[in-house]
C-alpha cells in the first residue's frame, strides 16, 4: 500500500497532525496499535491537561474544541506555587497578564476523543488500527513500514509521534537524552470541601511535590502527588477510605475533607528530548521530539505546537510545487520547534531539580527564590506569558537565556 505519509502513533500529537494535513492532497496512513474501539472512546487515563491560549487557538481551527463537552472544560484563571508550609505563595492572577484567565484544563482522554471523531472524518486519512510497527527503512528512493501482520506500507515521508519512549526513534538510530528523576506520579481526581476558586497549586514539601489542578465542578479537582516509588507504593497499598485521610493530611487540611473521584493512575517521571527531530523522510512530532516534565505544564502544548509547525512547513511546500520529503522543510520545522522548546526543557529540569531536592541548601535556595519572585513583576509577567500569549512556544526574552545542550 502506497501513501504520501505515514504516521506511526495516533495520540494528540498524531492525530492533531493528520487533521493539520486535511485538504493538503496529501493521502496519509495513520497506524496504531490501539484497537479501533479504544480510540473512540479511549479509557480514563487520569491526566488533566493545561491548555495555553494559543493552543485553544489550535484546538478550535481544527475542530476539537467543539467537540468537547462543557463538564470536561476546566478553567484555569490563577495559579499559585507554594513551598514547604508557606500559606501565601507566589501568585500568577490572570488580571496582570490582561487576560480573563491563564488557561483551561482538559482531560487527556477528551482531548483524544475529539480529535479521533476529527481524523474519522476525513477521507485522504486510512486508518490502520491495531497493527504495530516491526521495521522502518527509510532512504533516497523512499520509506516502508513493515507492519507485524505483514503488510508493507510506502510512503515518502514517515512521522512518529509514539510517546517519549519511541520505539520508532530508535529504529531509526536518533538518540534522546533522558532524564529519569526517580520518581513516581500519581494522578487522582478528587472532591473536596472548600472550593478551588479556579486556582492551580503547585506545592513544592519535603518528600513529595503536590499540584491541584481545578477542574468544572468547584469542589473538584485533580490531584497530582509525586514521591519516591517505595513511598508511593506504601500509599498505593491504601484502601480509598485511608487514602482520602491521607491526602488531606498531605493537603494539610487546606482543603477539608477529600474523597476519591476517580481512578488511581502512575506514571514514571522521565524527561526525554530528541537529539535530532528529523532525518531523511523522517520527523518526530509530540513527545517523541520532546517529552516534558509536567511541572511547568507544556507537554501537550509544545506537541501541538510541534505537529503544526511541522504540517505548515510540509502544506507551504506542496503549494510551492515542492518536495514536501525534502529535508529543506523537514530542517525548517527542527529549527523552529528547537527554538520554541530547548529552552524551556532546559529551565524546566533545573526548576525540577531545586524544587524536588530536600537537601538545606537547596530549599533556601528556592524559599528565596519564590520570594524574589513574587516582588519582581515583570518575572511573573514572562512567565504569564508563555500561557495566554497567542502566539507558540517560549517568551522572547527566556529563548535568550544562554543555556547549554546536555
Amino acid at each position: 500500500m502506497s501513501f504520501d505519509i505515514v504516521i506511526i502513533g495516533a495520540g494528540p500529537a498524531g492525530l492533531c497532525f493528520a487533521r493539520s494535513l486535511a485538504g493538503s492532497g496529501l493521502r496519509i496512513a495513520l497506524v496504531e496499535r490501539q484497537d479501533e474501539a479504544a480510540l473512540v472512546e479511549p479509557v480514563d487515563d487520569g491526566r488533566e491537561i493545561a491548555i495555553t491560549h494559543h493552543s485553544q487557538r489550535l484546538m478550535r481551527e481544527l475542530g476539537l474544541w467543539a467537540r468537547l463537552r462543557a463538564e470536561e472544560i476546566g478553567t484555569l484563571r490563577d495559579a499559585m506555587v507554594l513551598d514547604g508550609d508557606d500559606r501565601d505563595g507566589l501568585m500568577f492572577r490572570h488580571d496582570e497578564a490582561g487576560k480573563p484567565q491563564l488557561g483551561w484544563l482538559l482531560s487527556n482522554h477528551a482531548i483524544r476523543r475529539a480529535a479521533y471523531a476529527e481524523v474519522m472524518s476525513l477521507p485522504e486519512v486510512e486508518r490502520i488500527t491495531g497493527a504495530r510497527v516491526s521495521s522502518i527503512r527509510t532512504g533516497a528512493d523512499g520509506a516502508e513500514v513493515d507492519l507485524g501482520n505483514g503488510d508493507a506500507l510506502r510512503a515518502q515521508l514517515v512521522v512518529a509521534a509514539d510517546s517519549r519512549f519511541s520505539e520508532t526513534r530508535r529504529a531509526m538510530g536518533i538518540a534522546a537524552g533522558m532524564h529519569d528523576f526517580g520518581k513516581t506520579m500519581l494522578v487522582l481526581r478528587m472532591q473536596h470541601e472548600v472550593p478551588h476558586e479556579q486556582v492551580a497549586w503547585e506545592w513544592f514539601g519535603v518528600g513529595q511535590t503536590l499540584a491541584l489542578l481545578p477542574l468544572h465542578d468547584p469542589h473538584t479537582s485533580s490531584v497530582v502527588l509525586t514521591l519516591h516509588p517505595q513511598a508511593m507504593q506504601a500509599l498505593l497499598a491504601l484502601d480509598d477510605a485511608a487514602l482520602e485521610a491521607a491526602m488531606a493530611e498531605r493537603f494539610q487540611q487546606r482543603l477539608g475533607a477529600m474523597h476519591v473521584a476517580g481512578p488511581r493512575c502512575v506514571y514514571p517521571l522521565v524527561g526525554v528530548y530528541a537529539k535530532r527531530f528529523v532525518a531523511e523522510r523522517f520527523a518526530l512530532i509530540g513527545d517523541a521530539a520532546v517529552g516534558m516534565h509536567p511541572v511547568t505544564a507544556h507537554g501537550f502544548n509544545f506537541g501541538l505546537l510541534g505537529q503544526a509547525t511541522l504540517a505548515r512547513e510540509l502544506r507551504a511546500a506542496v503549494d510551492a510545487g515542492q518536495s514536501f520529503w525534502s529535508q529543506a522543510p523537514l530542517q525548517r520545522y527542527e529549527r523552529q520547534h528547537r527554538l520554541a522548546t530547548r529552552p524551556l526543557y532546559l529551565a524546566t529540569q533545573m526548576l525540577a531539580g531545586l524544587y524536588t531536592d530536600d537537601r538545606r541548601p537547596a530549599r533556601v535556595l528556592r524559599k528565596l527564590a519564590l520570594g524574589a519572585g513574587a516582588r519582581l513583576g515583570p518575572f511573573k509577567r514572562l512567565v504569564m506569558s508563555g500561557l495566554t500569549a497567542d502566539r507558540g512556544g517560549v517568551p522572547a526574552p527566556l529563548r535568550r537565556l544562554p543555556f547549554r545542550s546536555s
